[in-house]
């Protein structure tokens, strides 16, 4: 049989073992398995040259049982309902595992954003709203940016919310720039949350991160910040850095900042001094302490996961790996992974502390929100990995177990099972 790849089968697959293990009752497991509802509209924009261009949208809502729905809107050229479907699915857990009273949802337009203006991209940003805004809001669902959206989309969308209902609204989406009512800390909270996470299970394998070494799939925002934070804060050697056009190596270490600015500067990490070029399917099978795929889905398969020599997997992507990849993983007992859902939940509880300090009109000092992240993160994680031993399944099944839980008992307690 094929490699399953498509992003929902995935998630689908991963909750039915949660289910399995739970002893789900029918009726809720298959409500579980598909999203509450799927929002698609046609948006047209009229580019610089005058003509009008149609693209794509998606909003799915998967389930808010627990809170509001929660998620990114990105901007693509191979987005995917199936993609978003999952994403949504997975924030449902995100937001369930880390304790947070938020449901998960997702966003998504076919587009390519680095062919489009600003102009071009605003006017976008503002059509989406127009097409979804009466499914958005502080009470009902959250957006927030995503990949290839910023705190600039935001303030767009943000704004024109706020036409349409007649009113200020900053609660109702996440990710702001500062003036706008955004959260200190928002910039660096994914790859602050991974770094927690990988910090945690360092001391669970009783691994000294000072002399560890790292290879991080992805120079993004999460990426970038993920590697930057681990040398600066815990001295961990970062052999290995990556953007989409190639890897680069160095077995004597890798100045983070001095690679991304080198990055920033000419657009790619490439011919950055000391280091030579490999793949990103290089990357993934050094020897390393640490492996960070920060990229895109599935790029742990089933024919590169039997070559992996790490320690720790932390997955700060969304759904780096496919199934039949974790299968293999969780056989091989060499490995710890910590679970995407769970390894990148840094992103989404400083947004749901943004739309806290929102709501509230009080905002608190960077110092104050890091602390926050660190207390919901450390509980996470040692929740999913306690509850892994005790019960001898790998981390995510774990993770899931959790997750499922704690949105099931919220249905149950609804009478909607």
């Amino acid at each position: 049989m094929a490699e399953e790849k498509n992003p929902f089968k995935i998630a689908q697959m991963q909750l039915d073992e949660a289910a399995k293990f739970l002893k789900l009752e029918p009726k809720l497991h298959k409500l579980l398995r598909e999203p509450a509802r799927i929002f698609k509209a046609n948006l047209n924009v009229k580019m610089d040259s005058g003509k009008t261009k149609t693209f794509p949208a998606f909003r799915v809502q998967y389930n808010d049982a627990r809170g509001p729905c929660k998620g990114g809107i990105r901007f693509h050229w191979e987005e995917t309902v199936d993609t978003v479907k999952a994403l949504a699915a997975w924030m449902t857990w995100k937001c369930a595992v880390v304790g947070i009273p938020y449901g998960g949802g997702k966003g998504g337009v076919v587009c390519n954003p680095k062919e489009m203006s600003d102009s071009e991209l605003e006017k976008l940003s503002r059509a989406y709203i127009r097409a979804f805004w009466k499914h958005l809001g502080p009470d009902q669902d959250v957006p927030a940016p995503d990949v290839y959206t910023s705190g600039k989309e935001m303030a767009w969308m943000l704004d024109e919310y706020e036409k349409l209902v007649g009113h200020q609204a900053p609660a109702m989406i996440t990710g702001k720039l500062l003036a706008l009512g955004g959260s200190l800390g928002r910039d660096t909270a994914t790859g602050m949350g991974t770094v927690i996470c990988i910090r945690e299970a360092a001391k669970h394998l009783k691994l000294d991160l000072n002399k560890a070494t790292a290879a991080v799939q992805g120079a993004g925002n999460v990426g970038g910040w993920t590697a930057k934070l681990l040398q600066q804060k815990f001295g961990t050697k970062i052999i290995a850095i990556s953007d989409s056009k190639c890897a680069i190596y160095s077995e004597k270490g890798i100045d983070v900042e001095k690679a991304l600015a080198h990055k920033e500067k000419n657009g790619v990490l490439h011919n950055f001094p000391g280091t030579k070029c490999i793949t990103n399917e290089q990357l993934l099978e050094l020897k390393t302490d640490i492996l960070v795929p920060a990229a895109l889905e599935n790029q742990i398969t089933h024919e590169n996961a039997p070559k992996l020599a790490c320690r720790i997997i932390a997955e700060a992507a969304n759904g780096p790996a496919t199934k039949e990849a974790d299968n293999i993983i969780n056989k091989r007992k060499d490995i710890f992974v910590i679970p995407d859902f769970l390894c990148n939940a840094g992103g989404v509880t400083v947004s749901y502390l943004e739309w806290v300090q929102n709501r509230t009109g009080y905002y608190w000092k960077l110092n104050e929100v890091n602390d926050k992240l660190d207390e919901v993160m450390t509980k996470a994680f040692w929740d999913v990995t306690n509850f892994a031993e005790k019960h001898k399944i790998p981390n995510r099944v774990a993770a899931y177990a959790l997750a499922v839980q704690k949105v099931a008992e919220a249905m149950r307690l609804r009478g909607l099972a």
